[in-house]
């Protein structure tokens, strides 16, 4: 595992290095927002608005992302000499609606949003998406001019910060904001509580557990004016900071926020990397999206695992192991290998984990007891239970039944957690 985070590592470090930040930008954040519409096999995107946040949490050092994980990646380039200064992977609500029965029918919008280390010259401003061969398109481009008056800088959602777990600089560490969902002002002490609690929970697993002091914890104090989440197949319908709904897609279990906007609101009251929502609901339910938010609840009994599980998503992009043919339509190309690091279709497995199989374990590996605590190739993963493959037969990533990430999910987290803390 070392081994290989330290050639990703290394691989970063040489790109990144010719990137001076303070050649280029602020210690402040510049966010894009705007608009995602179109059907199942159709998208444009629109410019919104750009606002000025007060914090960058982010790295000052890897500027340039070299894992390639998420559908969309963005790219900024000085506008002067065209050199690519900035890049993030990252995926989206919408992408996943597109895979949806109702986008077969429906044309729909939903709102998104990017957010840069702000720049002190002029920049263009790009956005890609992988097309059904994992080839990057571009989406959307725009010029971005820094002086501009139209810049915002209110903050639309001050409200209460607080550290949860304090390691150091921002700049140096993988910052996470908790903020509270469905929590009413007389709950405002549960959730300082439950961010003590789940920030716990975290270092209690690995790779975490030995990251602890690479990694700092934000609390946003979001008040709700009634407890809880949206539940629409019940009529039950709260009025909440971020307005989160169970039965997202028609699928009971998967809670999330359409408001990405109001999201980033409040999240800019701290510096942060990653977006964690904690919903303050004893109903089972979560949901996670690479480099968007993740978001688990916290009043049910298999709430940690759901919260550590949903976290792999959000950090690292890692994969659903598990088969669902009730909500995602074509979600995998099997004749392209995925991006994310913990499932194949064995196009590429070369690419994936295929050098640390053991030369005894066949490849597609038998979904048998004497292979149960090997590596290998299991098939039935990213919901379909043909032609996707995950690295073993179980792991926290397939169900709740365990605790333990895979060797490949690993690898990835600990890559992620690095670059961020460098």
């Amino acid at each position: 595992m070392k081994k290989t985070i330290l050639i990703l590592f290394v691989i970063s470090i040489s790109v990144n290095a010719q990137i001076l930040f303070d050649d280029y930008f602020l210690n402040k954040t510049l966010r894009i927002d705007f608009y995602h519409t179109g059907t199942a096999d159709k998208e444009t995107i629109s410019f919104d608005e750009l606002i000025e946040e007060p914090f960058w949490g982010g790295s000052k050092v890897n500027l340039i992302d070299t894992f390639y994980f998420g559908n969309y990646y963005l790219n900024v380039n000085d506008l002067k000499t065209g050199k690519l200064i900035y890049s993030r992977g990252f995926s989206t609500l919408f992408q996943e609606w597109q895979t949806t029965d109702e986008a077969k029918i429906v044309e729909k919008t939903l709102n998104g949003s990017a957010v840069i280390p702000f720049p002190k010259d002029s920049i263009k401003f790009t956005i890609l998406r992988r097309d059904k061969e994992n080839v990057f398109q571009e989406k959307f481009r725009m010029k971005i001019y820094p002086d501009g008056y139209f810049i915002k800088k209110e903050n639309r959602h001050k409200t209460e910060s607080f550290k949860v777990h304090y390691s150091g600089d921002p700049n140096e560490k993988l910052d996470i904001v908790f903020i509270a969902e469905g929590y009413s002002a007389a709950e405002q002490e549960q959730f300082k509580k439950d961010c003590k609690d789940y920030a716990e929970t975290l270092f209690k697993y690995l790779p975490f557990k030995e990251n602890e002091d690479k990694i700092n914890v934000w609390g946003v104090a979001a008040v709700s004016e009634d407890s809880g989440a949206d539940i629409p197949a019940d009529s039950i319908w709260r009025k909440t900071a971020l307005s989160s709904s169970y039965y997202t897609f028609d699928s009971e279990r998967y809670l999330m926020v359409t408001d990405y906007q109001t999201v980033r609101d409040y999240a800019a009251n701290v510096p942060y990397d990653q977006i964690y929502i904690l919903v303050n609901s004893d109903k089972y339910g979560g949901g996670a999206i690479y480099n968007f938010y993740s978001l688990g609840i916290t009043g049910n009994k298999k709430a940690e695992r759901v919260f550590i599980h949903e976290f792999g998503h959000g950090l690292a992009g890692l994969a659903d192991e598990y088969v669902d043919l009730g909500t995602y339509n074509d979600y995998y190309n099997l004749n392209v290998e995925p991006w994310e690091a913990n499932v194949t279709t064995l196009v590429h497995f070369e690419k994936k984990w295929k050098r640390f199989v053991e030369e005894e374990t066949p490849i597609p590996t038998p979904d048998e007891e004497k292979y149960f605590d090997k590596l290998g190739a299991f098939e039935g993963a990213g919901y379909v239970p043909k032609g996707v493959y995950r690295p073993t037969h179980n792991s926290i990533m397939r169900s709740l039944n365990t605790d333990k990430f895979n060797l490949p999910s690993l690898n990835a987290l600990e890559a992620i957690i690095n670059f961020y803390a460098e």
